[in-house]
């Protein structure tokens, strides 16, 4: 049972980059983002209106303002990089392993911001991270996948968003249920797409049925599929387990990449996983039960939304 809703978790997390990839041929970025979160917002609105008495003691306005700006970096922001890259033909596996790097950025600089200690391995880890995305980024450039080659920086600007909204996560001594938390991610995402939409004038959806099914990926796969699974792994074995199977994600990107949309798979872009891959490993040697046991306690109870791609992170892709 445990390895089915590994794998169930791994690629319902990794579709949102297939999804944002679908739907970046028929509609600019901020249509299928905008009708994302507009058909998002309405479902989990009709959710919320259940259990409206404990939403209501949970929300204050410190609580809806902290959440809305970590839903901004972790939700608007990264995706909207994400999606802008993939539009301009960065391949999706790639825009993967960029975000993926993202834990080990985050567990080296927690010594200067958190004042968290911070192994030499965890340097190390981020440092053979980094020469895995150089190598897979190298060989797409050279394969000219991409329309210019800035575009290969836009996910990183997404990768930082995402490290930001989990500083700033941490930083709060409030909980925050994860219905909660989503439901405000959610619709501060919504008011953003839909107002960068109509100033865009790109509001319209195509006349596609591939726009909508991409739609309809997005908002099922990786958001209530990937988001459910999250927590139910967490609670079942905790977050070491969830942090590993995050991992996964790139290599499977890559391979629905070449399946579906036919991109490259070059012996340099294999070579770049593992090397990423390895970082992984690095990172998550010698720990202890005891630490996980901790990390999941913490996870819990100070997290707010975990993200499709990285650690116990605020957002969905």
């Amino acid at each position: 049972m445990n390895l089915l809703l590994s794998l169930a978790f791994v690629l319902c997390w990794s579709s949102g980059f297939i999804g944002a990839k679908l739907g970046a041929g028929s509609a600019p970025a901020t249509t299928i983002l905008m009708w994302r979160f507009l058909t998002l917002i309405v479902l989990l609105l009709a959710f919320s209106a259940t259990r409206a008495s404990t939403l209501t003691r949970q929300l204050t306005w410190r609580v809806v303002g902290r959440q809305s700006l970590i839903g901004l970096l972790s939700q608007s922001g990264y995706l909207l990089t994400v999606y802008y890259a993939i539009q301009l033909g960065v391949p999706s596996g790639t825009t993967a392993l960029i975000d993926g790097v993202q834990p080990l950025v985050v567990s080296a600089l927690a010594g200067p911001l958190l004042r968290q200690p911070v192994a030499p391995r965890q340097w190390l880890g981020l440092c053979l991270g980094a020469a895995g995305v150089a190598t897979v980024t190298t060989a797409d450039v050279s394969a000219g996948t991409a329309k210019t080659w800035w575009a290969y920086l836009i996910p990183f600007l997404g990768m930082f968003s995402l490290a930001a909204a989990t500083f700033l996560g941490d930083r709060s001594s409030t909980p925050v249920a994860a219905s909660t938390s989503m439901t405000i991610h959610s619709l501060t995402s919504a008011v953003l797409f839909t107002a960068l939409a109509v100033g865009t004038g790109t509001m319209t959806p195509p006349a596609d049925v591939t726009f909508w099914v991409a739609v309809i990926w997005l908002v099922a796969l990786p958001t209530f599929g990937g988001y459910g699974l999250y927590w139910l792994i967490l609670k079942r074995s905790g977050i070491t387990k969830v942090n590993a199977l995050m991992f996964l994600m790139a290599p499977v990107t890559v391979i629905w990449g070449v399946l579906m949309f036919g991109e490259p798979l070059s012996l340099q872009t294999v070579l770049g996983l593992a090397v990423a891959l390895t970082a992984v490993a690095v990172v998550h040697r010698g720990g202890h039960a005891s630490d996980r046991t901790a990390e999941t306690a913490k996870a819990a109870q100070q997290k707010p939304f975990p993200s499709p791609c990285g650690r116990a992170r605020s957002q969905v892709l």
